[in-house]
Order: C-alpha cells, then sequence, then structure tokens
C-alpha cells in the first residue's frame, strides 16, 4: 500500500490525471443520496456540493481511494477504505489511498467545511463512502456485461474480478474500468444487507502502518521542498502581546542564519536549518510590548470564574424548577468543581511549509481543517480560494490542535516575505506555551434529596471561556456556547428539576478543541457529582446511576455491560477500589471503573485496571476502537493526575514534559474495551472514552480516602 498526498492540481486536472492519464475509473458523490458522473471535462463543470468519496480504478486493479479527511492515528484513513471496499467487492490488496485537496467537494457535512474533528469521520462517511462504492460497482458489472453481451443480472463479483458463470468468463475491475467510466454514475443503487458484510464489522489491519513503520509515510516534518529554507519564530510570552522593537545583529551573525523578519505573530529567523535558526532566535534581541494581560496569573483567573458565581447565566438547560425543588428538598448537597487549561502535547511538532509565488500558493501542512487552511492562505497572499493548494500529511497526532491556522499564518507570511519555499518548526516549548488550551473551567453544582435519598433538584452554573466565539466569532446564540456545557446540559438522568447555565467568561487566553473538547471537563464535574449524590443518599454508585438511567436505554447498556465485566457486584483484594462512570459524547456512549490502590505514605494512587464499555453503533472496524479506547484512556488519565498549564505573569510556566508529564508506560493499567453489539448507524469513538475516566478514578479514590476530588489535576494533598 502506498499512501501520500495530491499535490499541486485542482480537480479539473486531477480528473483527466486520473481517468484520461491512467484509463480508469474515477467516481464521485454528493450529499444527501445524489449521484452525479464527476469524470473528465463533464465533472469539471458539475456544481460543486458536498463530495464526500473518490474512487480511482487502474488497469492494473489497482484501486486507489482519496481519503477527505486527516489521518492523525484514528485509524480513519483504514475505516473509510473498508467501508467504500465493502461495497466495491474489490481486492483489499488492491486499495491505495491519497489524501484530498482542499476543495468544497470535500467537505464533511458535520461542519459545513472540510475538516476533521469531533469524532465525525465514520459518522459523516458512512453513507457517502458506502454509496459510491455501490454506484462503481453497478458501472464495472454493466461494463463487463456489455462486453459479453449478457444482462448484467447474470454476472456477479468477488475480490475485484467479475464473473459470467454461465460462460465461465471473467473480468478483471482494471480491464472493464475505462468503460465503465463512460457509464453514468446509477442512483439509489441498492446497498448489502450487513448480514452480508465480509469487510465492515471484522477487525482489521491498518493499511498506514507499513508505511509508518518503514518510513515511507510523509508526516509534515517530513516535508522537503527545492530550495527550502528553514524557520522559528520568536513570539510574545505573554498572551496578546506584540514586538515593540528588535535588532536581528547578533542573531544574523549566527552560521547558517540567512534572514530576520518580522511577521504578525512575531520575529522569523531563517536559516539553512533549523537547528541555525534556533540558534539564531536565541540570539535575537526582543523587546515586547506585553500588552493587557501581563498581570494574570492562575490564581487570579480563578478568582474571575469564582466572582461569575453570583451571576446568572445563558440557559442551557431547564426542566421543572430546581431552585423550588431544591429548598423543599430533605438534603441539599453544594460543591465547587474546578479544570485547568490543559495542551494537546501532540508527539509531532508543530510545522508547516509553504511556498508563496505570484500566482499561487501551496501549503504542505498535518492540518485538521483544510477549509480554514486554504482560506488563511489565501488571505493572506491576496488569491482566491483555489489558488492556495493544501497538501495534507500524516498527523503525528492531532488531538484538536492541529484544528489551528496559527502555524499555517507563519509559515505563508514568512515565505511570501522572503520569497522562497520555507520550513517552520516549533520547538516543544513553543507548542506548550503557545497552545490554544483547553478551557479552565469552574462550576458550582448543588443537588437536592428526597426523604429516600433519590435525587429531586440538579443545578450547575459554569465559568469559562467560549471556544466557539474565539475560533468562529458571532457563532453562538444568546451568548450560550454548546461546547462550554456539553457533558452536563446533556445530563441522562431522570431527575424531575434540572438547571444548567453558562457564564462566558475570557480571561484573555487562547482556548481550543482539546480531545473530547466540553465532555472532557463537564464529564468530571457531572460524574463527580453524582457519586457525591449518591454517597449523601445512601446508595451504591452503580445501582444509584442504574435507577436513574430507565428511560435511557443506551447509557444503561454500557453501565451494566462494564459493571458486569469488572465484577462489581463481587469484592475487591485487600487495598483496591474501584469507581465508576458513564458519558455521552459525540453521539456515543461509554462506561468505565477504574481500579486503583493509594499508597497513604508516598501519597500516590496506582491505576490498576480500567474496564470500558462503548456504545458506538454500528462497528466498522473493532480492531480499531480498542486502541481508540486505550488511546482515549491514556489521554485522560494523563490530564487526570499530571495536566495542568499554570499562568504566571500572563505567560505559560510549563516548557515540555519535564514539567508538563503524560502517563508513562510504567503507570499504564491494564485496559479491557467491550463493545456494545449494535445495528444504529455508526457515531464517534477516538475521543468517547476520555471523559468517563478522569471522574471513574477520582470517585475510587473518594472510596479509598473518603476525600473527593474537586480540582484537577489530583495532587498529594488529595491521597493523604
Amino acid at each position: 500500500m502506498s499512501a501520500g498526498t495530491i499535490t499541486g492540481i485542482g480537480r479539473r486536472s486531477f480528473l483527466k490525471t486520473g481517468v484520461a492519464g491512467a484509463a480508469g475509473l474515477a467516481i464521485g458523490f454528493y450529499l444527501p443520496g445524489r449521484f452525479e458522473a464527476l469524470a473528465a471535462e463533464p465533472a469539471a463543470a458539475a456544481t460543486p456540493a458536498s463530495l464526500n468519496a473518490w474512487m480511482l480504478i487502474s488497469p492494473n486493479d489497482d484501486v486507489t481511494i482519496v481519503i477527505d479527511k486527516s489521518e492523525m492515528g484514528q485509524g480513519i484513513l483504514t475505516a473509510l477504505c473498508m467501508m467504500a471496499a465493502e461495497e466495491l467487492d474489490c481486492d483489499w490488496k488492491k486499495i491505495r489511498t491519497e489524501f484530498a485537496p482542499a476543495a468544497k467537494e470535500y467537505f464533511n457535512p458535520a461542519f459545513g467545511m472540510q475538516g476533521t474533528g469531533g469524532s465525525s469521520s465514520v459518522r459523516s462517511s458512512w453513507d457517502p463512502m458506502r454509496k459510491a462504492g455501490a454506484a462503481a460497482h453497478d458501472m464495472l458489472l454493466q461494463a463487463a456485461a456489455t462486453q459479453w453481451n449478457v444482462d448484467k443480472s447474470a454476472c456477479r463479483t468477488e475480490n475485484g474480478v467479475i464473473y459470467h458463470d454461465a460462460s465461465k468468463r471473467k473480468l478483471t475491475y482494471g480491464s472493464v474500468a475505462e468503460a465503465a467510466s463512460k457509464l453514468p454514475v446509477p442512483q439509489d443503487v441498492p446497498l448489502k444487507d450487513p448480514k452480508q458484510y465480509r469487510i465492515v464489522g471484522k477487525p482489521t489491519k491498518r493499511l498506514d502502518t507499513p508505511d509508518k513503520v518503514n518510513g515511507r509515510a510523509e508526516f509534515g516534518i517530513d516535508v522537503r521542498r527545492s530550495e527550502m529554507v528553514y524557520a522559528v519564530v520568536a513570539r510574545c510570552p505573554v498572551f496578546g502581546g506584540k514586538v515593540a522593537s528588535f535588532d536581528a545583529t547578533k542573531a544574523k551573525a549566527v552560521p547558517g542564519v540567512k534572514n530576520v523578519v518580522e511577521i504578525s505573530r512575531g520575529v522569523a529567523v531563517i536559516a539553512n536549518n533549523t537547528w541555525s535558526a534556533m540558534q539564531g532566535r536565541r540570539a535575537l534581541d526582543v523587546k515586547w510590548d506585553e500588552g493587557p494581560n501581563a498581570a494574570a496569573s492562575s490564581a487570579s483567573i480563578s478568582q474571575l470564574f469564582a466572582d461569575q458565581m453570583s451571576k446568572p447565566g445563558a440557559e442551557a438547560r431547564k426542566e421543572g424548577d430546581a431552585a423550588s425543588a431544591l429548598i423543599g428538598a430533605k438534603q441539599n448537597i453544594v460543591a465547587v468543581y474546578e479544570a485547568p487549561y490543559l495542551a494537546h502535547a501532540t508527539m509531532e511538532p508543530i510545522n508547516c511549509t509553504a511556498d508563496v509565488r505570484a500566482d499561487r500558493v501551496d501549503v504542505w501542512a498535518p492540518t485538521q481543517f483544510q477549509t480554514v487552511a486554504q482560506g488563511t492562505a489565501a488571505k493572506i497572499c491576496g488569491l482566491k480560494p483555489e489558488n492556495a493548494f493544501i497538501h495534507t500529511t500524516y498527523l503525528g497526532g492531532g488531538f484538536g490542535r492541529k484544528a489551528g491556522a496559527d502555524f499555517i499564518i507563519e509559515a505563508v507570511e514568512i515565505s511570501k516575505a522572503i520569497g522562497k519555499p520555507v520550513k517552520l518548526t516549533w520547538s516543544r516549548e513553543d507548542d506548550t506555551q503557545h497552545d490554544y488550551y483547553r478551557p479552565a473551567s469552574y462550576a458550582k453544582m448543588a443537588g437536592g434529596l428526597d426523604p429516600d435519598g433519590w435525587p429531586v433538584a440538579w443545578t450547575t452554573r459554569i465559568a469559562c471561556s467560549s471556544i466557539m466565539e474565539a475560533w468562529f466569532p458571532g457563532s453562538t446564540k444568546n451568548n450560550l456556547d454548546p461546547t462550554s456545557v456539553e457533558g452536563v446540559a446533556n445530563l441522562p438522568y431522570a431527575i424531575p428539576n434540572i438547571q444548567v447555565d453558562y457564564v462566558r467568561t475570557e480571561p484573555g487566553i487562547p482556548v481550543g478543541f482539546w480531545r473530547s473538547v466540553g465532555a472532557s471537563q463537564n464529564g468530571f464535574f457531572s460524574e463527580c457529582f453524582m457519586d457525591e449524590l449518591a454517597a449523601a443518599g445512601k446508595k451504591d454508585p452503580y445501582e444509584f446511576r442504574r435507577h436513574l438511567l430507565n428511560k435511557s436505554q443506551r447509557q444503561l447498556g454500557v453501565l451494566d455491560l462494564v459493571a458486569e465485566k469488572a465484577g462489581w457486584d463481587k469484592p475487591l483484594s485487600a487495598g483496591r477500589y474501584r469507581g465508576i462512570a458513564v458519558l455521552e459524547a459525540f453521539q456515543s456512549f461509554a462506561a468505565q471503573v477504574v481500579e486503583i490502590s493509594v499508597d497513604r505514605k508516598a501519597r500516590s494512587v496506582n491505576v490498576h485496571r480500567v474496564v470500558c464499555a462503548v456504545d458506538v453503533g454500528r462497528v466498522v472496524n473493532p480492531a480499531n476502537i480498542v486502541m481508540q479506547a486505550e488511546s482515549a484512556i491514556v489521554y485522560g488519565l494523563s490530564s487526570a493526575l499530571y495536566g495542568e498549564i499554570t499562568i504566571e505573569g500572563g505567560r505559560v510556566k510549563q516548557t515540555n514534559f519535564n514539567n508538563y508529564p503524560v502517563l508513562r508506560i510504567d503507570a499504564m493499567p491494564v485496559i479491557e474495551t467491550y463493545i456494545v453489539p449494535s445495528e444504529e448507524k455508526p457515531t464517534g469513538a477516538g475521543e468517547l472514552a476520555v471523559p468517563p475516566v478522569v471522574p471513574a478514578l477520582c470517585n475510587a479514590i473518594f472510596t479509598a480516602t473518603g476525600k473527593r476530588i474537586r480540582r484537577l489535576p489530583i495532587r498529594a494533598e488529595d491521597l493523604a
């Protein structure tokens, strides 16, 4: 399998190359349910729409599937191919892939733009990819039937070969691809009965693994261009600050340094290699105008949030009369929860390569949002979007960080200034201190219990920054950002009186989408507080939840499965404790049980076992679901045990993995993942298992110590 990117071509050229040059078959499809042949000249004139899949079949029987999502380790390249190949009935060993260029045809219907995030890839591609495969399959059958002068219904396919059993004749897909490409694309081709699936639903090895192992896969950091130079950028350490003045004399004296230029986000040092550029940056003399945020600190931000708790917020959910129900409750429980800023800490450093010319700009980047990258590059260069070519590479982790355009802006501005292709590289320190962080968040929770210990009221007020307003100004209504309340506004429990509101608060720290977005911190708030209510009502945490999920069958399904597999009804060995949590995220459902021990003298916690149950609808690749669950649990545990970005003097104190650690292999628990069988449409899996692991861990610590964890990360004093 070879994988790469489509470089420097528009849709018209791509089609000419794929169809005329290769004498093959190119198929494209629009949503919803509309098929049009997109081959050669007619395709170029077609009205742009949400094109979700392209298929190219070569004379040698290779099937190239153009991937319109970013592959950042989540396995989407393989999943999309599985869906298409299931209906195409091709030879799996003959599949090749290419990443799609930036174009309206590849818009993700979940976003209205081309991009990858929100665990939307399988969900948004499930119908288009299968329909594309089915229609291509039908065209190949028809081409063979015409050549044989037989009825199409007398033909069948298997593994990329078309058979006419009556005459014992056969043709490969490649041998009829050119003829098939001239046929009209059929509409409403029947899809397979799931009982006939031979690929979808089967554990499948990832197509991109061989090239990642042998080094052939191209990540952004691997891009090389002729006459390319290298750059790094000095940025103001205080958010919102800017360059006051700079002296480049010492920087230019560093061997290898070629130029120093000011750009919108700082001062760029350009050299023959990245090391020389970094040494030049160290020698650079810059004076900063630190701006209005120079006095900001974690303590001042926390106090700012706390002050918002007395203010009414934008209403996110209101059922019944929670205020009156609290007054009339037998018992009231009130708690304040707090979560810190978090960095993404992707393994591949932030990078971008740009080549600005008079009539076009080319960008090679590990980007999650091609439309944003394209529009950004075009605007900087004063070009039309169609003259900005985005070449998506593999991403060495994304987690929402590479949805940003900051690294695109810098690379394009530098290339434009110096008139050469340039590779921009961020150091780990650059990324840790200039991220778009998961918002710090503050929540005041209140619950009321009846005489039998069951909840009659629930209120939550949340204060944090708005991601949506930061990224898409004007996109929210009534000052309510849904991402700020997800994970608590959609509380599934049958509580008669619920009130959730949000007070938008902007401390001046850049925020962005972090793996599982608002559900990560709000899941911690809601599922830990649910445990508080269970304890106050003297109920078993699992039975308490189970009783309140009588109208939420899918949540109940994962909850029951995880309790069964974890042996919730069986005693643990001495010194072991466990906690439980269940959450909905990205239209999917997950429950987890975390088993721990606590060393009270060392003030440390050991996570021994995590049992995870998920319901993601119909599963495309169960092997990938397991990998994603394990990855998400590592990400969530890292945030709970270590993750914290602290602000002092308007700047981030953390710099690298030494003071922003992640889970190491010696702390890795045993993870068991179980999948609830489902015939529902596929939903999200990549972020699903992040939110439940944090509250399940904290609830286990309460069982072990009697202390509630209401502020993250977990600290030594919490374990004494």
